[in-house]
């Protein structure tokens, strides 16, 4: 998916349970069916919100990254009910990072970690 200019992004992320383990399915704001991961030409924003169909009280609590100081994503912030994560990317460093969602749940006290979507910087200056 390509971040259009000056606009922000938005993807769901519907977490079902298959076979007792999570499945994580990404969907862009149209509603279809997408990896998860973003292109970005200028600085903008990548809101991920969460779709729980698990019934086993999912929520957001952090992003992790492979690479943390390679300057693709410059800032991660988590809405104060977990549903929502947004990845602000100034677009200033070319370059792919990877991450992963961190996610608690109410059945007990391990996280659940997402299969890893990635941003792509390509500044057009």
């Amino acid at each position: 998916m390509f971040a259009p200019q000056g606009l922000a992004q938005f993807i769901k992320v519907n977490v079902t349970l298959e076979n007792g383990e999570p499945v994580f399915i990404y969907t862009d704001a149209s509603g279809e069916p997408c990896l998860g991961d973003v292109t970005i030409t200028q600085a903008g924003t990548i809101t991920y919100l969460l779709n729980d169909q698990t019934g086993k009280g999912l929520k957001f609590v952090g992003v992790g990254f492979v690479t943390p100081f390679d300057e693709i994503v410059d800032a991660v912030t988590i809405s104060s009910d977990g549903m929502l994560v947004q990845l602000v990317d100034l677009d200033r460093t070319p370059g792919t990072t990877k991450f992963q969602f961190v996610l608690s749940n109410t059945t007990n006290t391990l996280l659940v970690l997402s299969p890893d979507p990635e941003i792509t910087n390509r500044p057009q200056n």
